[in-house]
């Protein structure tokens, strides 16, 4: 029976929001979502690297 790697919910909230930044970022570039402000991507950024770090600093306890 094959084993399932099982992402733990920080690390599942972290794909989720590098996945979803990646895809507006793509969407904004195609001119579909072109009515977004610039802000709205560097929040998704800013939101990823949030994310990471608080995630890295609870691993390492």
């Amino acid at each position: 029976m094959a084993r399932r790697f099982k992402l733990k919910p920080g690390s599942q909230l972290l794909l989720f929001l590098v996945c979803f930044t990646i895809a507006v970022w793509v969407l904004r570039g195609l001119t579909l979502l072109s009515f977004l402000p610039g802000i709205v991507l560097w929040l998704l950024v800013v939101a990823c690297l949030v994310v990471f770090l608080v995630n890295s600093l609870r691993s390492m306890r």
